[in-house]
């Protein structure tokens, strides 16, 4: 089983590819990467950092790919700094996929209710078009509003779960939507083979804990990649993620440096086996 990550490296700072690199190799998979940019740090609470956008060199790295006839068995996006970054991932999945293969588009671009700094409204209709062409979907409450051109809650009790994953099927038959906050806990909203709209709730740790999203995101792919039904992945990948943030509650002083994910990693890997 091979997956293909596309996302940013930050050389510090733990998420994107520092979090779903290890996550998807303790999962026992193979884990290939394409770098959209490096940065210093993230940009999550840091300052001064270097960013170095990489296109220019993602172009050579795929012309060298289609000469070792690779496929992957999932491609899996997250962080793409641009348009043309968009453009390039709707191309590599179609070329690069194996047949039967499976796409995830984490649609990275905001939180708390806004873009992150230089992302626009066209940046969300082409990142909409993305994932149309995706199996699932995993954007956070903010970024699904954004997608389904809803106004963003003020309080989650605001909000129509239901009515938020039915626009969002209207373009990705399996949307995932993290983040969603109800008084003391956080909620993924799902829709299960059914058809059934459903939440799976942890408690809501206090604080903006980094690179969250890349655990559950990559936990996610590591429990499909390895035959879990989506259901079961969705709990696995919540379950590591929500007990990864309370060991960094207590443990992370600097929540800016990220998830202490590897010390949840043993207890994860062994509700991943049969």
């Amino acid at each position: 089983m091979r997956v293909l990550a596309i996302n940013d490296l930050s050389c510090i700072g733990k998420c994107s590819l520092s979090v779903t690199l290890p996550v998807l190799s303790a999962c026992g998979i193979t884990c290939d990467v394409l770098p959209t940019a490096i940065l210093s740090t993230h940009t999550g609470g840091f300052t001064g950092y270097t960013f170095r956008d990489l296109t220019d060199d993602i172009l050579g790295i795929l012309q060298h790919w289609k000469t070792l006839n690779v496929r992957f068995d999932y491609v899996y996006s997250g962080y793409l700094g641009s348009i043309e970054q968009i453009q390039l991932v709707s191309h590599i999945h179609k070329e690069f996929l194996a047949p039967n293969g499976t796409f995830v588009v984490d649609p990275v671009m905001g939180d708390s209710g806004k873009l992150y700094d230089g992302f626009t409204t066209e940046f969300v209709d082409q990142m909409r078009k993305l994932c149309k062409e995706a199996d699932y979907i995993l954007p956070n409450l903010t970024e699904a509003c954004y997608l389904a051109n809803v106004p963003f809650p003020s309080n989650g009790n605001d909000f129509n779960t239901t009515a938020l994953l039915e626009k969002l099927q209207t373009f990705c038959p399996r949307p995932i939507v993290t983040g969603i906050t109800n008084g003391r806990t956080i909620s993924v909203a799902y829709v299960d083979a059914e058809n059934r709209v459903k939440e799976y709730s942890h408690e809501n740790v206090d604080g903006f804990f980094c690179g969250a999203g890349d655990v559950f995101a990559s936990a996610f792919v590591g429990c499909l990649a390895r035959g879990k039904t989506e259901e079961t992945s969705i709990r696995l990948a919540s379950d590591f993620t929500a007990l990864s943030i309370i060991r960094s509650a207590k443990e992370v002083s600097d929540k800016r440096y990220g998830l202490n994910f590897e010390r949840e990693l043993f207890g994860f890997l062994k509700n991943l086996e049969p």
